[in-house]
């Protein structure tokens, strides 16, 4: 049996995703497409699915909770297996529901046997290039927008959307782009991955990384994906992982921004439990992506994760630091005129010289204040 290719599709406005899709089957006569759409009201899963010839199936799946990891486990994968196993097109194009993450999908496939017949060749996120700014830093719900994945979905737009770009292979703008907003996604995106677009009423294109490098990246002009290079194997899912990871070692890839500016704050240090507590809106708040990993004395056997974009902040137990040394490190991007306050707002949050000679780095404490979000304190030591 041969292995299909498949394309995952994502973003969070259904309208570019709708049309990146579109471009895709255009581009590739032989391949079929399944949509999937949650309807959060009815617990109902929508899956159609298309080739050249019209719709081939028009399906509607009850489940027990409308959930993404529901709609991935019950039918999105099941479905990639089944197509594959068709043997009847050439490609599998993939447009998850809107908020859904590729990497879930990805990492079922990168363990599950039933989908070995089935390779992830490529990514794509589909961003609406009039709205680019407010859905990658804007501190709107996706449940505001109407485009939630479950009845408690309470995530940010940007949060979910900036993740998305982060970790595909292939970013693509529907409508057109300022030349600020177009540096910010390649500063967000992975270095490597295909970014095309329009700049204004000028096709722009090129290699995410660093700001303006250029490239044939795809289409540019009308949010267009090469999809000759997306099923040639774009998708590489240990160097996608790596990228983002919340712990991550190693240099960042250079920077050269005029519009928007990347700091990576970072110290051998760990932040002062009620400091960080007091100062997390200054940290975390505004219209900013900050990503990375901090620990805690009280805490020191886990690397904690924190993840915030819009003013919308998750933190969580990420992994044990194992043999590694702790660090702090996140790396935050933005637009905004904040840099500098941002700088001063991490070094007040570490513990300073005098704390560390009284006190050392590792505290016994029977409470930190973060148990809500990291759990009991002596479960993570």
């Amino acid at each position: 049996m041969r292995t299909t290719p498949v394309v995952l599709v994502t973003g969070v406005a259904p309208e570019a995703m709708a049309a990146a899709t579109i471009a895709l089957q255009w581009d590739l006569p032989d391949a079929v497409v399944v949509h999937h759409r949650i309807d959060v009201g009815r617990s109902v899963l929508l899956r159609t699915v298309s080739d050249v010839s019209g719709v081939v199936e028009d399906e509607r799946i009850d489940l027990e909770h409308a959930c993404v990891s529901c709609a991935i486990r019950e039918d999105i994968v099941p479905t990639l297996v089944r197509l594959a196993a068709a043997e009847r097109w050439g490609a599998v194009v993939a447009q998850l529901p809107a908020g859904a993450e590729a990497q879930q999908v990805c990492r079922v496939a990168a363990r599950d046997a039933r989908l070995r017949h089935v390779r992830i060749a490529g990514v794509v996120c589909a961003i609406d290039g009039d709205r680019l700014a407010d859905d990658l830093l804007g501190d709107e719900l996706l449940c505001e927008r109407g485009v939630h994945t479950s009845a408690d979905d309470r995530r940010g737009v940007a949060e979910v959307g900036a993740a998305q770009v982060e970790y595909a292979d292939a970013v693509t703008i529907a409508g057109t782009a300022g030349t600020a907003e177009l540096e910010l996604i390649r500063t967000l995106a992975r270095p490597g991955a295909l970014v095309s677009g329009s700049a204004g009423s000028a096709g722009s294109a090129g290699s995410a990384g660093e700001a303006g490098a250029g490239d044939e990246a795809g289409r540019a002009g009308d949010g267009g994906v090469d999809a000759g290079r997306l099923l040639a194997g774009l998708h590489d899912h240990a160097a996608a992982e790596a990228w983002v990871a919340q712990v991550r070692p190693g240099p960042l890839p250079a920077y050269a921004g005029g519009h928007v500016w990347r700091l990576d704050l970072r110290s051998d240090r760990p932040f002062h439990p009620d400091r960080l507590y007091a100062g997390i809106a200054d940290l975390g708040g505004g219209p900013r992506r900050s990503r990375g990993c901090f620990w805690l004395p009280t805490r020191s056997g886990v690397a904690c994760a924190w993840d915030g974009a819009g003013g919308q902040l998750s933190i969580g137990v990420a992994e044990p630091w194992g043999r590694r040394r702790p660090f702090t490190r996140i790396v935050v991007t933005g637009m905004d005129d904040g840099r500098g306050e941002l700088a001063a707002a991490f070094q007040r949050c570490l513990l300073d010289d005098a704390e560390l000679r009284r006190r050392g780095a590792y505290w016994e404490a029977a409470g930190d204040g973060f148990e809500a979000w990291l759990g009991d304190i002596h479960s993570s030591l």
